[in-house]
C-alpha cells in the first residue's frame, strides 16, 4: 500500500551528471530531495562483464510527480538505457512527508 510518496533512483557516470540532474530535478520541483552517492556496479553489458564507479542518485518524490520525473531523467540522462526506478514509500514521518509535499509541485 502507497502513502502517496515514492523514492526513484539511477546511476549516472559523473559528478557533472549527478549535479545537472539534480540541479534540473530541483529546478522543476518533481523531487524534494536529491541524495548522492558513489557506487561501485558490477554488470554485464553488450556481453561483457564491467565493473565502473557510478553516482546513484536517490529522489524522493510524490506518486504524481512520478511519470514527469521519469520522462525528465530518460531525457536528460547520459546512457542509452538509464537505470530508473521507483520504490513506494509506504509510510514515512508525516512532518518529512508533509516537507516532500512542499517542495515538490
Amino acid at each position: 500500500m502507497s502513502s502517496g510518496y515514492c523514492m526513484v533512483v539511477t546511476t549516472v557516470d559523473s559528478e557533472e551528471a549527478a549535479d545537472r540532474m539534480a540541479a534540473r530535478v530541483l529546478e522543476m520541483r518533481l523531487a524534494a530531495c536529491v541524495q548522492v552517492f558513489p557506487v561501485t556496479s558490477h554488470y554485464v553489458w553488450d556481453g561483457a562483464r564491467r565493473k565502473e564507479t557510478e553516482l546513484l542518485l536517490q529522489m524522493k518524490t510524490r506518486d504524481a510527480c512520478w511519470n514527469a520525473l521519469a520522462h525528465l531523467i530518460r531525457e536528460t540522462h547520459p546512457y542509452d538505457t538509464p537505470e530508473i526506478l521507483r520504490t513506494p514509500i509506504t509510510d514515512g514521518d508525516p512532518r518529512y512527508l508533509q516537507w516532500i509535499d512542499e517542495g515538490t509541485r
